[in-house]
């Protein structure tokens, strides 16, 4: 690779590697699968920079390979066989772990907790649609599928989110006329 290259990668990495983690822990509610998603995410985009680059399509192009790399670690054998029950049994304090701490409103972990209840796709689209605020063009292009396709699975996610919280026994309140 051009140094150039070289130097515009480590540019956009630095500026974009913190968001890329939020977005990866969205999608996987796990801060320590998130860090490993964006590291393999940013190894591929490394490889594929020269040609991303010129493209001037590198925002989009990162958040796919993020969510591809989501996808692929959901299909590895070993996590299939996971059993995520929610229950950890020793609690650290919050005052320890800045995730926990800024986490330590009941809305927002609720919301965390509703989003490893849908489905893959469904909490894709609506992580894309509502958190990363993606247009639905944008959002079909980085899932690889039609715009009706982003609009079902965003509005059944969505239904999704709503009937989890419901049986979380919390009542769903809109917030400022949105939907998530």
């Amino acid at each position: 690779m051009r140094a150039e290259d070289d130097a515009s990668y480590r540019e956009f990495a630095r500026a974009k590697a913190m968001s890329l983690r939020r977005l990866a822990y969205l999608l996987c509610a796990d801060w320590h699968l998130a860090e490993d998603l964006t590291q393999t995410a940013l190894i591929k985009m490394y490889r594929a920079w020269p040609k991303v680059h010129r493209k001037n399509t590198v925002d989009n192009y990162a958040r796919q390979v993020l969510l591809r790399c989501w996808l692929d670690e959901r299909r590895k054998p070993w996590r299939t066989v996971e059993n995520r029950d929610g229950q950890v049994p020793d609690q650290p304090g919050t005052d320890l772990d800045p995730a926990l701490a800024g986490s330590a409103t009941g809305t927002r972990d609720l919301l965390l907790r509703a989003l490893t209840e849908i489905p893959p796709r469904q909490r894709a689209a609506v992580v894309l649609r509502y958190w990363a605020d993606l247009s639905i063009t944008d959002a079909a292009i980085t899932l690889r599928c039609s715009e009706g396709t982003v609009k079902s699975q965003a509005a059944r996610g969505l239904d999704a989110l709503r009937a989890v919280v419901e049986r979380l026994g919390v009542e769903y309140v809109p917030v400022a006329g949105r939907s998530v």
